[in-house]
């Protein structure tokens, strides 16, 4: 190869290399505002313009809700619209102002099918000028995944896949490899004693299974306040949870 030639393509790679960290740093993140938590996350929180999945610890119903409030309080700390998708109306709306999500901001869209609450998603999101597309399913194939991340990118759009599931059996694809940015975790835990009987506030045990350049971790924190904020609980920590188990990725 000529000397010419090897500068050109030095060049073209550099500036190959430019255009790529300037959308990277176009399409931002959105910290947690929490340093053990947004340090682990490359950018410093979670990448916007990214798909990002979140499932209950457990396959019941209560560590379910609980991730969708998670990707609620994430949608709420967002600018604009939020459209969520999804097969039923479940929803608790007072839970989801309760996380700082008003109801009033929330496009729902209702499908028969969980194939169109895909379809939906992508939708709503190569729409663009929308603060967050929340979608309700069970099975994420990797040939959908990757096809939400990639209109992620292009519009710079949060794209939120919170897996619900109403059987044990369902929960076992959750371990399947997909495209998403960040993978989490939640558990509902004993909530933390407040002065007045029989009132408590909600704790979760949060994991981050995956995270693309990143690490994994878990971190007691407190569930989402009326801004839909965070915050680590006493003995949060990463590595271990209050058992001694080692942490493990997915």
């Amino acid at each position: 190869m000529s000397a010419v030639r090897a500068q050109v393509l030095a060049d073209l790679r550099e500036r190959i290399s430019s255009i790529e960290g300037e959308g990277a740093k176009k399409a931002g993140c959105l910290p947690f505002g929490i340093a053990e938590i947004d340090a682990i996350l490359p950018g410093g929180g979670l990448a916007n313009g990214a798909l990002h999945e979140f499932a209950g610890g457990g396959s019941g119903t209560v560590d379910g809700a609980a991730a969708a409030l998670f990707a609620a309080g994430i949608a709420a700390r967002t600018k604009g619209p939020v459209v969520w998708c999804l097969t039923r109306p479940d929803l608790f709306f007072p839970a989801l102002a309760q996380v700082g999500l008003h109801p009033k901001r929330v496009i729902f869209v209702e499908s028969d099918r969980e194939e169109d609450v895909a379809a939906n998603m992508e939708e709503a999101l190569s729409y663009g000028g929308l603060g967050a597309v929340v979608g309700e399913m069970v099975r994420l194939p990797m040939v959908v995944s990757r096809r939400l991340q990639l209109v992620a990118e292009r519009t710079g759009t949060f794209a939120l896949a919170v897996r619900r599931w109403r059987r044990q059996t369902e929960a076992n694809d959750f371990g399947q490899p997909t495209a998403s940015t960040t993978r989490w975790r939640v558990s509902v835990l004993p909530s933390q004693e407040l002065p007045v009987p029989g009132i408590g506030r909600p704790q979760w045990f949060l994991e981050l299974m995956r995270s693309r350049a990143g690490e994994c971790a878990e971190f007691y924190v407190g569930a989402c306040d009326d801004k839909g904020r965070i915050h680590l609980s006493s003995g949060s920590g990463h590595g271990q949870d209050q058992t001694g188990r080692s942490r493990y990725s997915g």
